[in-house]
C-alpha cells in the first residue's frame, strides 16, 4: 500500500434529537424543494421519522414533495418512479429517510436526474461524470452505513442481479443518525441490519485495501456490535444500545467506504438479486463460512476479532484464537435469531454455479483477502446451505 484516500460526508449529525436540525441544515445548503424519498411504512408512523423530518423542514420554511415507493433491495424502476415525482414537482434536492434501501433509492434518483441512459450502464467504479443534486440522509436503521458511503446498490429485475454504482459523487452531503428514530424498528430488522454492520466492519478490517484509519473504525465498530446488538434486539427501546449500534453502523460504513469489502457481500448480492433475500440476513448467514475460508490470510487480525467480540483467547496460539472469531460470529447470529442456513431461506442448489460466477464479477470480490475460483465460491454457498 503506497497511499490511500479517505472519503465521507461533509457533515454528520449524531445523537438523540439531532433530526431537529434537518430543516436548518437544508436551508444552509440552499435547498428550495427537496424530494423526500421513503417508504409507506415509515410515512404512516404517527410522529415517526418522516413526520419529525417534515416538522423540521416546515419550521425552516422549506417546501417539499414525497416519493414513498421505496422497496427492500431497491429496483431500477423505483429510481425512475421517483424521478418522475422529482421532475413533476420541480425538486432541486433529495432527502432520504430510512435505511439502506431509501438511501440507495435516493442516490439512484439523483443519478437518473443528472445522467442520461439506463442506470445499469453506470455499474462500476467512478462512472459518473456529473454532480448529483444535494442529498441529505436521515438514517433510521443501524446497519447499512449507506448514509455515509459512495455506494448505490440497485437490483436489475431483468437479469436478477444486484449491481453497484460506486462514486464519490454518491456520498450524501449531510447525514443524520438519531437513535430516537430507531426505537420502533422490529427485532428481526434490528438483528439483520446489525449483522450487516458487523459484516462491514469485519470485511473492511481484513480487506486487502485495509489501512490504519479504516482499521481503527472497523475495530471500534466490531466491539460496539458485539456488546450492543443483543441488547438492542432484546429491547428495542434501549436508547443506549440503539445509540451505540448507530455509532457502530456509521463507523463500519466509514470503514468499508474506503477499505472496501469481500466475498460475503459479493455472494450476498447474488442472493438479493436472485431471491430478493434481505441483505443483512444473507450477510449474517454467509459471514462465518466465508471468514473461516479467509482465516489463513491474516490469522493475527482474526485473533484480534475474537478478542474484540469478547472471546477469551488467553493461552491460545494465534491460529487457535483466530478460530474463536468464527465461533463468536456464529454465536452472535444465533443469539439474535438469524436463520442458520441458506436452505431455510429458500435458496436452490442448482443456482450455486450461476451465483458463484456472478459473485466473482462483483466489485466487492476484488478486495477479499483470499483469492478463490468459481468452484471455491460454489463450495462456500454449499457450506452455508
Amino acid at each position: 500500500m503506497r497511499y490511500y484516500d479517505f472519503l465521507m460526508d461533509s457533515v454528520n449529525f449524531f445523537g438523540p434529537g439531532c433530526v431537529e436540525l434537518l430543516g436548518e441544515r437544508c436551508k444552509i445548503l440552499g435547498m428550495k424543494k427537496p424530494l423526500i424519498v421513503t417508504d409507506t411504512f415509515l410515512e404512516a408512523i404517527n410522529d415517526g421519522p418522516v413526520d419529525k423530518s417534515i416538522d423540521s423542514l416546515k419550521a425552516a420554511g422549506i417546501n417539499y414533495a414525497i416519493y414513498n415507493g421505496v422497496e427492500p433491495n431497491p429496483k431500477v424502476h423505483n429510481c425512475y418512479d421517483g424521478l418522475k415525482v422529482y421532475q413533476k414537482e420541480k425538486c432541486d434536492s433529495i432527502i432520504t429517510i430510512g435505511g439502506g434501501s431509501a438511501h440507495d433509492n435516493g442516490k439512484g434518483i439523483g443519478i437518473a436526474a443528472t445522467h442520461e441512459g439506463d442506470l445499469t450502464s453506470y455499474a462500476g467504479i467512478e462512472t459518473l461524470d456529473k454532480a448529483l443534486p444535494p442529498i441529505v440522509a436521515v438514517n433510521t436503521t443501524a446497519g447499512t452505513g449507506s448514509e455515509v458511503t459512495r455506494h448505490c446498490v440497485l437490483t436489475n429485475l431483468e437479469t436478477k442481479l444486484k449491481f453497484v454504482i460506486v462514486s464519490w459523487r454518491n456520498v450524501p452531503t449531510v447525514s443524520f443518525n438519531d437513535p430516537m428514530l430507531m426505537l420502533g424498528i422490529p427485532a428481526g430488522l434490528t438483528a439483520s441490519t446489525g449483522m450487516d454492520a458487523l459484516t462491514h466492519a469485519i470485511e473492511s478490517y481484513v480487506s486487502v485495501d485495509a489501512n490504519p484509519v479504516c482499521d481503527a473504525l472497523g475495530m471500534q465498530a466490531i466491539k460496539l456490535v458485539a456488546t450492543n446488538l443483543r441488547q438492542a434486539v432484546a429491547n428495542g427501546t434501549n436508547v443506549k444500545a440503539r445509540e451505540n449500534m448507530a455509532y457502530a453502523s456509521l463507523l463500519a460504513g466509514m470503514a468499508f467506504n474506503n477499505a472496501n469489502l469481500g466475498y460475503v457481500h459479493a455472494m450476498a448480492h447474488q442472493l438479493g438479486g436472485q431471491y430478493d433475500m434481505p441483505h443483512g440476513v444473507a450477510n449474517a448467514i454467509l459471514l462465518p463460512t466465508v471468514e473461516e475460508y479467509n482465516l489463513g490470510s491474516n490469522p493475527e487480525k482474526f485473533a484480534n476479532i475474537a478478542e474484540m467480540m469478547g472471546e477469551n483467547i488467553s493461552g491460545l496460539s494465534v491460529m487457535e484464537a483466530a478460530h474463536k472469531s468464527i465461533d463468536a460470529m456464529r454465536n452472535l447470529a444465533t443469539d439474535v435469531g438469524i436463520p442458520k442456513t441458506l436452505k431455510e431461506m429458500g435458496v436452490k442448489e442448482e443456482d450455486f454455479e450461476l451465483m458463484a460466477g456472478n459473485a466473482l464479477k462483483d466489485g466487492n470480490a476484488f478486495s477479499n483477502p483470499r483469492v478463490g475460483k468459481e468452484k471455491d465460491i460454489v463450495e462456500l454457498f454449499r457450506k452455508a446451505y
